[in-house]
């Protein structure tokens, strides 16, 4: 297939990726609800992993990701019980990849460190090669730390397309029994480019997986319009104000909160073609979802570290403190921490509140302009996969408005 048709379809994949891992829904949901930290006892595990192509001229793919990804988060932060979210990532089929590992690589074990899986995002480049779906997902498999929670819902998502049956050293019938053997449901998500009868390997291969397929139009992606509200700037404001009540420690601390602003600055950069206000948009979504109860990082901060079981200020080694916190008595430090939390969860209040306005504000400004049926389907299809996967698990997902 030429590069100029394989960068208009992959500009939309993986922005449905996103939309079936977790919905977009941004511009169609309601905004979310404060949220405590949830408790370890009551939280579910949701183990998510995603696989995407990147073989050929497929930049417009990774563009969609760094829009997208902060909605996955903000959709899944809906689910009641609130999950444990861990977020794995894996890309495919590009030449500079080890043919014996049939051009897989594992960019990031699965994790709760959300900023880290988007700087992985921002740091993905494109090449040529070749595509093995039963490969990857394989890997996936066999690789990755899943949750041994009975409960859990865990989940891959494969997007590419060509034929989905390239690799010969590894079986799709093999894969797809391993996976039920493990208890991890693989989707399959084709992108169009013209050759249709390659779609139903991809169907197959994902109701052999006890998952579920999209086929998807080749034409929308980054281009999607964004509404703009009056609330907005300060969302992103707020956001970046969030940042302040981070209390950095350990070895890697320093380079985490550093990380932190860096992906404040990748969320408000727009791709190039995006439509306008694009950016602003994923700077919002990336705000609200540092107002929920998925961004965590006790790894580094102390404030989310306070949160856990039998957490005693005193057993932090003096030389793992920030510098803010080495000056401080140690009879002050817990008393410090305390405040940041109160400064966070006010800000964070803030946020959710601003988000619920803008979301009303949205929703008034969408309703003049009815979506197509070929759109209605797809949101149909796109926001379906997760809400019934995760109603299997015994979560309450969010319904359709």
């Amino acid at each position: 297939m030429t590069l100029a048709v394989r960068k208009s379809g992959w500009a939309i994949a993986l922005a449905l990726v996103a939309a079936i891992v977790a919905p977009v829904w941004s511009q169609d949901r309601p905004a979310a609800e404060p949220q405590p930290p949830a408790a370890a006892a009551q939280a579910r595990a949701v183990d998510l992993v995603i696989c995407l192509d990147i073989s050929g001229s497929m930049d417009g793919l990774i563009d969609s990701a760094k829009l997208r990804l902060w909605d996955i988060v903000n959709e899944l932060a809906r689910m009641k019980p609130t999950p444990n979210l861990r977020v794995g990532l894996y890309s495919y089929g590009v030449t500079r990849y080890e043919p014996a590992k049939g051009w897989v690589h594992k960019d990031v074990a699965l994790t709760e460190d959300l900023d880290e899986v988007y700087k992985v995002l921002n740091g993905l480049k494109t090449g040529g090669g070749t595509e093995y779906v039963a490969r990857v997902t394989k890997t996936a498999l066999d690789e990755q730390k899943w949750s041994t929670d009975k409960d859990a819902l865990k989940v891959i998502f494969v997007c590419g397309n060509e034929p989905v049956n390239q690799d010969k050293q590894v079986n799709l019938e093999d894969v797809a029994a391993q996976a039920k053997r493990a208890g991890v449901v693989i989707n399959t998500i084709y992108c169009k480019y013209g050759r249709d009868e390659e779609i139903p390997g991809w169907q197959k291969f994902a109701a052999d997986c006890a998952g579920q397929h999209v086929t998807i139009d080749q034409n929308k992606a980054v281009r999607q319009i964004t509404v703009k509200t009056e609330f907005d700037e300060q969302i992103v404001k707020l956001g970046e104000a969030l940042n302040k009540t981070y209390v950095a420690y350990g070895k890697e601390g320093a380079d985490r909160a550093a990380n932190q602003l860096a992906q404040d600055k990748n969320a408000a950069a727009p791709p190039p073609g995006a439509a306008a206000g694009a950016g602003t948009a994923a700077a919002v979504e990336r705000s609200v979802t540092k107002a929920g109860a998925l961004y965590r990082n006790s790894t580094w901060d102390l404030v989310d570290k306070m949160k856990e079981k039998d957490f005693d200020i005193t057993k932090i080694k003096d030389e793992d403190l920030c510098d803010e916190m080495k000056k401080l008595k140690p009879e002050e430090r817990l008393e410090y921490l305390k405040k940041k939390a109160a400064e966070r969860a006010d800000i964070q209040k803030q946020i959710n509140e601003l988000s619920a306005k803008r979301q009303k504000k949205i929703d008034e400004e969408l309703a003049k302009t009815p979506k197509t049926d070929a759109e209605k389907a797809l949101d149909e299809a796109l926001k379906g996969v997760i809400r019934e996967q995760a109603k299997a698990k015994g979560f309450e997902a969010p319904e359709k408005k």
